[in-house]
């Protein structure tokens, strides 16, 4: 059964939310401690670390573009193709639930089995969205 195609758009918002809501988190952890560190530090990143929670943040932000690179071009791919379905649909709101979990959890208490759990259950769903597309795509061949 096809589903309205732009749909498949809505999951991607939310990453894209997610995004910008880490670029703001990171910058008001780095905005918090530049008053306590040597000026020169983020000119050059010469000296001691950023404090950890300033750190947390920037690998939390840089983290939105390592995987979801991959569910974006899904997302994009199963537009383009025309074969945003059920399933589609299903696997995309998946990652983004895991995803906004692993957020949750590496931005508060941090506990890396707990992040690690939901980022795998983040990868599998990506790994289904592809196989999903992937079979949809060698049907039409």
């Amino acid at each position: 059964m096809s589903h309205n195609p732009t749909l498949i758009f809505l999951p991607m918002l939310v990453v894209v939310a997610l995004t910008f809501v880490a670029f703001v988190r990171m910058a008001v952890a780095r905005t918090g401690i530049i008053k306590s560190m040597d000026p020169d530090y983020y000119r050059a990143h010469i000296g001691p670390p950023e404090p950890e929670s300033a750190r947390a943040a920037v690998r939390h932000y840089d983290n939105l573009f390592e995987l979801p690179t991959l569910f974006y071009a899904a997302c994009l791919t199963a537009f383009v193709v025309a074969v945003v379905g059920r399933w589609t649909l299903i696997f995309a709101w998946g990652y983004v639930a895991a995803r906004v979990v692993q957020s949750l959890i590496h931005m508060t208490y941090n506990n890396p089995a707990h992040r690690g759990g939901a980022f795998v259950l983040g990868m599998l769903f990506t790994l289904a969205l592809w196989i999903n597309l992937a079979v949809s795509i060698f049907a039409r061949l």
